[in-house]
């Protein structure tokens, strides 16, 4: 019976393989996401000369909307991967990313919000450069998703503080007093 847990064991460990075609597919999307950024930069080429200011603002965040949307499949492609398939072995790599092996899920789930929030915060910021092409009942909902986005951050943030998965300082002891 020991060896059939074992194997079982084996097989379930195994599993986790699965997961590499998805993060091939999200490599593949960063690959998208350059094609959509130089179609967006040639774009904002000519509105930078020859667009309001207000429009060359736009087509400027764009291009930063683009290059957090492609940081953050980096960061779930990298943490996702070292969390949950294999670590990755860049044989001491001077470019490695201080961050690499050292994000736990935790801290991958608080890394996402506050990437979320900040797309979100410079789409809220686009409407804002052009209210007058927008109507109120538009805004509106923009400001009420942003919103719900930056308190379910905060919220994330706050349960991770409370079950102690972030590293904020020293757990506390039995006591409640935190351990030097």
């Amino acid at each position: 019976m020991k060896r059939v847990e074992h194997s079982l064991e084996i097989f379930i460990f195994g599993s986790r393989w699965l997961l590499a075609p998805f993060y091939l597919g999200l490599i593949a999307g960063i690959g998208l996401l350059l094609v959509k950024f130089a179609k967006a930069f040639i774009a904002s080429v000519s509105v930078v000369f020859e667009g309001s200011s207000g429009d060359a603002m736009i087509a400027i965040l764009t291009l930063v909307d683009i290059t957090l949307v492609a940081n953050l499949l980096l960061i779930i492609i990298f943490a996702g991967y070292e969390n949950f398939i294999s670590k990755i072995d860049t044989g001491g790599h001077e470019d490695r990313p201080d961050w690499m092996g050292h994000v736990s899920f935790s801290d991958l789930k608080l890394k996402l919000i506050g990437s979320i929030v900040a797309i979100s915060g410079i789409e809220l910021l686009k409407y804002f450069v052009n209210v007058r092409e927008h109507n109120e009942h538009e805004l509106m909902w923009v400001v009420i998703i942003h919103l719900t986005l930056v308190f379910s951050g905060v919220m994330f943030a706050l349960m991770d503080r409370i079950s102690g998965g972030g590293s904020h300082g020293p757990a506390p002891d039995a006591h409640g007093d935190a351990k030097e």
